[in-house]
C-alpha cells in the first residue's frame, strides 16, 4: 500500500482500470480499504480518497458539515474531488474508473462523478445534495441502501433512482434488511457491477 496525506492507494501502479472510494463523514481514507479489495481483481488500483475537512466532534474527516448542513461549503468540496478526479485520470482514464461512494461520500460521488466520463457510479447509502439534478449524460449508477437505516432514511436512495430514471439514466436500486452500512449481501451483485462498466471502457495503449 503507498499513502499520501490525502489518499491511500493499493493494487498495482500504473493499471489499466481503477476503482475510487469516498468515505462517509466521520470516517477516514482507510474505512473502505478493506470493501475496495474484495470487490475487484489484483490488477485493479484502488485508491481511497481523504477528505479535505477535519470532523468536528471526532479523529475522522468530512466533505462538508453536516450538523448542522453546511451548503455554502459544497462548492469548494465538488471543484476540490472533480479536480483530484481528473487528476486520477492522467494516470488511469476515467473512462476505466468506477467510483464508489459511502453515505456522504455517495452523495459525493452522484454529484461529481455525474459530470465525468466515469466507467460507472456506485452510490452506497447516499442522498442527492440540495439542488442536485442529473446530467443529460451520465455513467451507469448503482444504488444500495438497508430499509432500516437510521442515519439516511431509505427513501433517499428510491428518489435517487427516481431522478436518475427520470432524466434517462441507467440506475439500479439494490435494497437489503439492514442499517446504515454495506451488506454482505450486496456485495456480489457490487463487485458485478464494478466488473462489467470497467471492462466496457476503452482499453489505453
Amino acid at each position: 500500500m503507498t499513502s499520501r496525506p490525502d489518499q491511500l492507494q493499493l493494487g498495482p501502479e500504473p493499471a489499466q482500470q481503477r476503482l475510487v472510494l469516498l468515505h462517509g463523514w466521520g470516517a477516514d481514507a482507510d474505512d473502505l480499504l478493506d470493501l475496495g479489495e474484495l470487490l475487484v481483481s489484483p490488477q485493479t488500483s484502488v485508491v481511497a480518497l481523504r477528505a479535505p475537512e477535519p470532523h468536528p466532534y471526532g479523529t475522522g474527516r468530512q466533505w462538508y458539515g453536516l450538523q448542522p448542513i453546511d451548503w455554502d461549503a459544497l462548492p469548494a468540496a465538488r471543484s476540490s474531488l472533480q479536480a483530484r478526479l481528473l487528476a486520477l485520470g492522467e494516470s488511469v482514464p476515467l473512462e476505466r474508473t468506477v467510483l464508489l461512494g459511502f453515505s456522504q461520500g455517495a452523495a459525493m460521488a452522484l454529484d461529481v462523478g455525474t459530470t465525468l466520463p466515469l466507467a460507472g457510479i456506485a452510490a452506497c447509502s447516499g442522498y442527492p445534495h440540495q439542488g442536485w439534478e442529473p446530467p443529460s449524460c451520465c455513467p451507469p449508477v448503482l444504488l444500495t441502501h438497508g430499509r432500516q437505516d437510521p442515519v439516511v432514511p431509505f427513501l433517499a436512495s428510491e428518489e435517487l433512482q427516481q431522478q436518475l430514471q427520470a432524466s434517462g439514466q441507467t440506475a439500479r436500486l439494490l435494497p437489503f434488511e439492514g442499517g446504515h452500512g454495506i451488506d454482505e449481501s450486496v456485495l456480489p451483485e457490487l463487485k458485478g457491477f464494478i466488473a462489467e462498466q470497467i471492462e466496457q471502457g476503452p482499453i489505453q495503449p
